[in-house]
């Protein structure tokens, strides 16, 4: 089944020359299905990049999607032009008064930073907050995995001594969780970040449970018992050259960067890398769509609890 996304959004063509199948709110409307309201909160600089691979792994299940895009109202973007913002997105305030069965948080280039000294810090905590009782399911990516495990556990992060930069193998540690169903025991995703959070901290919460970790980047898939927040430290939504494209603009600046560990064919920054990951991305997606998402939420969205 399609996802339904906001007609004339840029996303809409690339994906369709994929053949996948996408549709705007006139067609969708035809079809008698209530469809999984799902919001996706955007906070990485190239959102536009962003929002086709997340509608891409989003797309891929038998599940019809209503997709709402949203943005901070307490920072304005500088990599995404106006005119998209205001075509495509809505600010959380725009859409504090309805309910969603799930919501994704993306990553942030904010993760040197204490959470608190983050400028919209205070907007994020409000979101986390709102979500407890408007989402039944959250699925936050890397930064907003660590804020989120930090608002509500008060898990701690930690800076790396380099940047966990590459593509990784992990080991399922559950899986008989329906969230890892399927999964290879171990299989690759990619990393891009400054800080980590501790297997161990995680472990040391009750509600917690880790699903998947990696013996070189660590904590990588956790989940609540209920499966209404998800935690994923890693991008498996990357596209095959979003690595390659954050070494060459480092390298471009004069940035120390060490070239993705386990990315680039005989590590040859000149040869074109291949996506290892794209299998385990559309699992996972599909997996948090039917068994967090679908199975458990009630039809009606006044009932999330």
């Amino acid at each position: 089944m399609p996802i339904k996304i906001p007609q004339g959004l840029p996303a809409g063509q690339v994906l369709e020359n994929e053949n996948i199948f996408v549709m705007d709110n006139i067609r969708a409307e035809h079809q008698d299905i209530r469809p999984l309201k799902i919001a996706i909160l955007n906070l990485m600089p190239t959102k536009e990049a962003t929002e086709t691979q997340l509608i891409r792994l989003l797309s891929n299940t038998s599940l019809q999607i209503d997709l709402t895009l949203l943005s901070t109202a307490t920072h304005t973007p500088k990599h995404t032009s106006a005119e998209h913002m205001n075509a495509f997105y809505k600010s959380y305030y725009d859409v504090k008064h309805e309910k969603f069965d799930g919501l994704i948080i993306t990553g942030a280039p904010v993760e040197d930073m204490d959470f608190e000294d983050v400028d919209y810090w205070a907007e994020i905590a409000d979101i986390l907050e709102w979500s407890k009782t408007h989402v039944f399911s959250t699925m936050n990516i890397c930064w907003a995995a660590q804020a989120a495990l930090y608002y509500f556990y008060g898990i701690p992060k930690y800076p790396l001594d380099k940047k966990m930069f590459g593509v990784f193998p992990h080991i399922v540690r559950l899986p008989r969780h329906p969230l890892v169903r399927g999964f290879d025991q171990e299989f690759l995703a990619p990393h891009s970040r400054h800080t980590e959070v501790l297997s161990s901290d995680i472990k040391k919460i009750p509600e917690l449970l880790l699903l998947s970790e990696s013996p070189m980047a660590g904590a990588y898939l956790a989940v609540t018992s209920d499966c209404r927040r998800v935690f994923v430290t890693g991008h498996c939504e990357y596209d095959y050259d979003t690595l390659s494209k954050e070494y060459f603009r480092d390298v471009n600046k004069g940035l120390p960067i060490e070239v993705p560990f386990n990315y680039f064919p005989s590590n040859d920054p000149m040869k074109i890398p291949l996506n290892r990951w794209r299998s385990h991305a559309n699992l996972l997606f599909s997996n948090w769509l039917n068994y967090c998402i679908y199975q458990p939420t009630p039809f009606d969205l006044n009932d999330i609890k």
